[in-house]
């Protein structure tokens, strides 16, 4: 009897949230897999009708994002969240007919989707509605750079870090905002090259351009230093899957100050940082930025083996093997 095929969409690399999870959990499947090969972006609605060459009957494709392929025999989505579903309109209209077409039915079809924590698996139930498709939390990794004992980034004025982009859920203008009642502190932001312009220029317009220093390309080393060196981490992300730089605050043993209706950040954190009650009150942002700096601390690193990319792709790949029989 011939074992059936494991196909894998390995578009997905790249220095970012999906791209890190995918580069991480691809490199410690179990089962063989073959890579696809594919062109293009496995984001767009298009993507979704393509034909699929060589792909063997009855074959299984995984997918480390949410990139559907109707044409595939079996697909197994990792969906990190649905944030998307709860832009404002018009905006969202798009990502309704997509995730309400080719996910969904791609997902239905499979039995099973993977995501990253609890508040996404909620969510994703919730979405569904169809309790003949199990929803696994695989969780995420943390990779070993970001620990509390290294070097540390010096700095001659205390300083907050930032690690994300300018999209509107990630909220930095809040603590852009806040930095102007805010005195003696700076922020790192660390943001993708294409942006950081941006995030200068929004900085000179709120007079901290000064006090802002915007940094790219850093690898995770740079950014564990970057981190130690912080007296706390902001993330006032009003939407999020897991919140990756949350996590790697903590590792690092840094508190993180974030927006207490954000779920999965909270999820992380506990009782490592401070919760904000308004996401956009930058006068309270500034507060908790100005008493972390006064009185700066240390937080526990979460307990060995809890983000661990070893245990992510092996549940993973326990999802797989089901799938493959």
């Amino acid at each position: 009897m011939t074992a059936t095929a494991l196909y894998v969409d390995d578009r997905y690399r790249g220095a970012h949230g999906i791209g890190r999870y995918a580069q991480e959990v691809l490199a410690r499947l179990r089962p063989g897999w073959r890579p696809m090969g594919l062109d293009g972006s496995p984001y767009t609605p298009l993507d979704s009708l393509r034909s699929l060459p060589g792909i063997e009957p009855g074959a299984v494709v995984y997918s480390p994002g949410y990139g559907a392929l109707l044409r595939a025999p079996r697909q197994v989505l990792t969906v990190h969240d649905l944030i998307q579903l709860r832009m404002p309109w018009p905006g969202r209209a798009k990502f309704e007919a997509y995730y309400r077409g080719p996910v969904r039915r791609v997902v239905r079809r499979a039995g099973v989707v993977l995501t990253v924590s609890e508040t996404s698996a909620r969510d994703i139930r919730e979405w569904l509605r169809d309790d003949a498709v199990r929803v696994v939390n695989a969780g995420n990794g943390c990779s070993a750079a970001f620990r509390p004992d290294g070097e540390a980034y010096e700095s001659a004025e205390p300083y907050a870090v930032f690690v994300g982009n300018t999209r509107p859920h990630k909220n930095l203008d809040v603590v852009l905002r806040a930095l102007g009642s805010a005195s003696g502190i700076r922020l790192l932001a660390v943001v993708p090259q294409a942006e950081a312009a941006a995030v200068r220029s929004r900085a000179a317009v709120l007079n901290v351009g000064d006090r802002v220093s915007v940094l790219h390309d850093v690898d995770d080393e740079r950014l564990a230093e970057i981190y130690r060196g912080a007296f706390a981490t902001t993330m006032p992300s009003t939407l999020e899957g897991f919140g990756l730089p949350a996590l790697e605050s903590i590792a690092c043993g840094i508190p993180v100050i974030h927006w207490r209706g954000c779920e999965a950040v909270a999820e992380i954190v506990g009782q490592r940082g401070q919760a904000i009650d308004d996401a956009d009150d930058a006068d309270e942002w500034a507060a908790a930025l100005t008493a972390a700096a006064a009185s700066p601390r240390r937080v526990a690193p979460p307990s060995e083996g809890r983000y661990d990319w070893a245990r992510t792709a092996g549940i993973v790949s326990g999802v797989l093997e089901e799938a493959l029989g």
